[in-house]
């Protein structure tokens, strides 16, 4: 599992910051911010290799163009809008925040189950990551194996990465639906 970010964030706290969270009553604000800047930077990271791996997609796309497999190439274009979609999502999603006025207020413990889904989506991440690049090798080599069945596994992939990222906003909220 990867680096509690969290933990990366206190332990990176200047010496004012360490002193406000001795303070009485500043201390549950301020680990509230460390909580949604760990969550800003974990999700930074993400986006950062879904956009590495959307440049494995379209380096395949282009080889299969190339080749003029316009079945899968078609195929990949919907993928790579899909990747841009889920890397939208995660790059613009709240950190956390809920206004004064919110009926649904954004609580410690609901940051906390927000970093949870946050790391999940990291393992997530790394491994589609390991499958793209896979992928664009696998369509440079010309190998026998099937385009369209790791066209289907990959798109399956990121539906289970926007599904879990879904998820999230009512892990923020406290609320689960189903």
């Amino acid at each position: 599992m990867a680096e509690n970010p969290l933990k990366k964030v206190e332990e990176e706290a200047g010496l004012l910051e360490k002193i406000m969270l001795a303070v009485p009553g500043f201390s549950g604000y301020k680990q509230k911010e460390m909580r949604r800047e760990a969550d800003r930077l974990i999700r930074d990271s993400l986006y950062r290799r879904l956009k590495r791996s959307k440049s494995d997609l379209r380096g395949a796309y282009k080889q299969l163009v190339e080749r003029g497999d316009t079945a899968s190439s078609k195929r990949m274009d919907s993928l790579i809008a899909k990747f841009d979609k889920v890397s939208w999502e995660i790059n613009r999603a709240s950190y956390g925040y809920s206004g004064f006025f919110d009926a649904v207020k954004i609580r410690e413990g609901d940051l906390d189950s927000m970093l949870a889904f946050d790391l999940r989506l990291v393992e997530l991440v790394k491994d589609l990551g390991s499958r793209t690049r896979k992928f664009k090798k696998m369509v440079a080599d010309a190998t026998g194996e099937s385009v369209d069945e790791w066209i289907d596994n990959l798109a399956s992939t990121i539906e289970v990465i926007e599904d879990a990222f879904s998820e999230r906003s009512e892990a923020i909220k406290g609320v689960r639906l189903g």
